[in-house]
């Protein structure tokens, strides 16, 4: 390799670490010393363990066995911040996060210091081998931190969201509303061959691997997200109510715990509010439902005669539409760093071919199940455990949210939770066979 292309590439590599970093920093900002320890339910983290445990990703998986010398900032944090890393050794378990009121979020804090300082050292300390052997895994780790920062804005929103005063996490004006749509378009795809998954040189996760061909049969896709006014109709229309409409295990799970609306809904005196980051507001009906759950998407669109996209016809319909890898070269959507917290209402009717609202704003849950792609090599090691283990009852999501950095997303990103799941921004627009 040009000695001068890998000096200019550890030079974007550790600014870029530096921006990462700091990013989780500045999203804890608003918050108070309480709010750092709080865990409601298993699925919410403390934001302190969080920043905790980013941290201890770059000390155990680079500076151990890289750093010439390194001794690990406390022996305890590798209980305490370990994840599900079972290659790593025993693990706090995960529901007694919020237990943690020691170590302290300062101690954290100084804990965070501490390997930054002794990371940002270390290309000073290897051969050249061994920082091209490096650089793969800085870069594993800022993606991974990524992940964490959209987990901590949505376990914040949580944290905030379940507190009787429903406090603001900022104090950012509503976002202005849009259009009610009274109609829906559909953009349609023409069946055939197409090939799915990653194919080049950048960063991808493992999961993406497996560049492929599917057989799509014709088909059309919602130009847009479905709205939060499209949803309270059903919810008019008794949804909730109609068994016909579920899966048995979603109907079960509406029954069991007694869900009557998408989460952070609220009705008092037959006006619906939705608590969000800006605090309690009233529903705007022309914004992108979200927080709903695979069930209640899969049960919207049976409502409607439709069905939910599979992941391979949301990612066709992407690149038919001309989006590349990456999403640099759009207009500008709604991610974590337009500081909206909340998916944007459509300002303006789409009046092209070109389905909107493809990235940012929601994920958007598809109908296909979390599996492998062909020619799939599961990783050795603990890096192995990253996605490989989780392929089991899970749901594919894709395009992004409000809460995601947008750096961190390709076409090709692959997110996927439980169905019952719906503390993230989750989201979904429609298909239909032609």
């Amino acid at each position: 390799m040009n000695s001068d292309l890998l000096a200019l590439t550890e030079i974007d590599i550790f600014s870029r670490y530096k921006e990462v970093r700091q990013q989780s920093i500045r999203l804890c900002q608003p918050l108070q010393p309480e709010d750092y320890v709080v865990q409601p339910i298993v699925d919410v983290s403390p934001p302190k363990w969080h920043l905790a445990h980013t941290t201890w990703f770059f000390e155990q998986f680079i500076l151990t066995p890289y750093f010439p010398g390194y001794r690990v900032f406390n022996d305890q944090f590798n209980f305490l911040f370990n994840s599900y890393y079972e290659s790593k050794g025993n693990r706090m378990v995960r529901t007694n996060r919020g237990n943690m009121t020691r170590p302290t979020t300062e101690e954290v804090i100084t804990y965070r210091n501490y390997v930054d300082e002794h990371l940002l050292k270390l290309p000073h300390l290897l051969d050249e081998s061994a920082r091209q052997q490096i650089n793969y895994l800085i870069e594993l780790g800022l993606h991974h931190e990524q992940q964490h920062q959209e987990l901590l804005v949505t376990d914040l929103k949580y944290i905030l969201g379940h507190n009787p005063l429903f406090p603001a996490y900022n104090d950012r004006a509503p976002l202005a509303k849009g259009n009610l749509m009274g109609t829906e378009e559909y953009v349609s795809v023409p069946g055939g061959n197409y090939s799915i998954g990653f194919q080049g040189s950048g960063f991808h996760f493992d999961n993406e691997e497996g560049y492929h061909q599917v057989y799509l049969a014709d088909y059309r896709l919602l130009d847009r997200l479905v709205t939060a006014g499209e949803f309270l109709a059903f919810i008019q229309e008794g949804g909730y109510q109609n068994a016909d409409l579920w899966l048995s295990d979603g109907w079960a799970w509406v029954q069991e715990n007694k869900i009557i609306s998408p989460h952070y809904w609220h009705q008092q005196e037959e006006q619906w509010y939705e608590y969000t980051l800006s605090g309690l507001q009233p529903l705007d009906l022309s914004r992108p439902v979200t927080h709903v759950s695979y069930y209640e998407a899969d049960a919207y669109a049976r409502w409607r005669g439709k069905r939910l996209p599979t992941e391979a016809e949301w990612e066709v319909a992407c690149r038919l539409a001309g989006y590349e890898e990456n999403f640099h070269i759009l207009s500008p959507a709604n991610f974590v760093e337009a500081e909206n917290f909340h998916p944007q209402a459509l300002q303006t009717l789409s009046t092209s071919s070109v389905p909107a609202q493809m990235v940012g704003d929601v994920w958007e849950w598809t109908q296909s199940a979390y599996l492998p792609y062909p020619f799939y090599q599961r990783p050795e090691g603990a890096l192995g455990e990253y996605n490989g283990k989780f392929m089991i009852n899970q749901m594919v999501l894709r395009g992004g949210s409000c809460a995601t950095p947008e750096s961190h997303l390709r076409i090709t990103y692959r997110n996927f939770f439980q169905p019952d799941k719906r503390w993230q921004f989750t989201g979904f627009r429609l298909a239909e066979h032609c």
